[in-house]
């Protein structure tokens, strides 16, 4: 990956600059002159990660808190919640102090959702480390942990004041959790730049290089995707329900699953599945559903889910954020780059789109 730095603005209930690129960490430091009090939330088994940071802060004179968390999803839970509103009440955090957030979408997040709450509302830095959290969960002022009915039906649109996508940091992950974060990238290229796409079928090995060029661009190209929906739409009022193609059954998949599997592998699924419900309702064509089962396979992602578990994950389902009322709505393709709902489809369509996807998955 190249030295070059991207800045792309959203426009939200404020607007803020996102920054990526190697190195970008060091350019929180303006932000924190003059603050008397930081909060730094980081999982404690990635403290390491969070040693410059809290280096920087330290060197201030400024009061510092950390509020280290668990690992993954299990940190998105109300208890992690009243912990940090407890240590921000002991060091007396004000409405002009701050918090950063250092880690994966989980963490930004925690960290938002604990910024929106604190006082009704305190500024807040998310520096994610993980690509889905570049590309995806920082961006765009959803905040949120999750309750045991459902991934965060609880939550707050409260962005932050800067973004700081620091590529180094790509570096610590392992293939793995490159190949779950392209997920959302490929997402992007499907509802909205299918540039992404011709990206990754160029080069999918490429793609899934942190120091790679062309993953740079595929970050920059997703994190613009986002910044121009959430500019139009903030609040998740009508265009912004197209960032969550995929994300019904991918969520109902993640609880089902215990989040054992990454975001980004069931989101993989959900893309198949919304492609198939499509092409099945009459809306896509087969040479562009059959281009989901090709790119995201190039990515070494998961296409299909296990054949008995339909009945639970349509239980689920029943409480995803785009339902209402009664009715379930997902979001499809009613061509490339031209996502739609479709509203309270047919039991019948939506289990036999299931039982495409599952195959002879066990």
């Amino acid at each position: 990956m190249s030295d070059q730095i991207a800045r792309i603005s959203v426009a939200a209930e404020q607007s803020y600059p996102v920054t990526i690129g190697r190195g970008v960490q060091s350019e929180v430091l303006p932000l924190l002159e003059g603050v008397a009090r930081i909060a730094i939330v980081v999982p404690d088994i990635l403290l390491p990660l969070a040693h410059d940071l809290i280096a920087m802060a330290t060197e201030l004179d400024t009061e510092l808190t950390l509020i280290t968390t668990r690992s993954g999803e299990a940190q998105k839970q109300i208890d992690s919640v009243i912990a940090a509103w407890t240590d921000l009440a002991q060091a007396g955090f004000t409405r002009t102090d701050l918090i950063i957030g250092i880690g994966g979408g989980a963490t930004t997040d925690l960290a938002g959702f604990i910024a929106a709450t604190w006082l009704r509302g305190i500024r807040w830095i998310a520096i994610p480390t993980t690509l889905a959290g570049m590309v995806d969960a920082a961006i765009g002022g959803k905040t949120g942990i999750n309750i045991d009915a459902g991934k965060n039906l609880v939550g707050a649109f409260h962005s932050p004041i800067a973004v700081f996508c620091d590529t180094d940091f790509l570096s610590s992950l392992d293939e793995r959790d490159i190949s779950a974060g392209l997920a959302e990238v490929v997402k992007c290229g499907f509802i909205r730049d299918p540039k992404i796409l011709d990206l990754i079928e160029n080069d999918p090995l490429s793609a899934q290089r942190w120091d790679s060029q062309t993953l740079f661009e595929l970050i920059e190209r997703s994190v613009k995707v986002k910044a121009e929906v959430v500019g139009t739409d903030f609040r998740e009022g009508n265009l912004r329900e197209i960032l969550n193609y995929g994300h019904t059954l991918g969520h109902a998949i993640e609880r089902h699953e215990q989040y054992r599997l990454r975001h980004g592998e069931a989101v993989s699924i959900g893309l198949m599945y919304a492609a198939v419900l499509a092409n099945l309702s009459g809306h896509l064509d087969s040479q562009t559903t059959e281009r989901h089962r090709r790119i995201l396979d190039s990515l070494g992602l998961p296409l299909t889910y296990k054949s008995d578990a339909w009945p639970g994950l349509l239980t689920k389902m029943s409480l995803d954020k785009k339902s209402r009322g009664k009715k379930l709505r997902f979001v499809i393709l009613d061509g490339l780059a031209k996502p739609i709902r479709l509203e309270d489809p047919d039991p019948e369509l939506l289990e036999r789109a299931y039982k495409e996807v599952a195959g002879s998955c066990p």
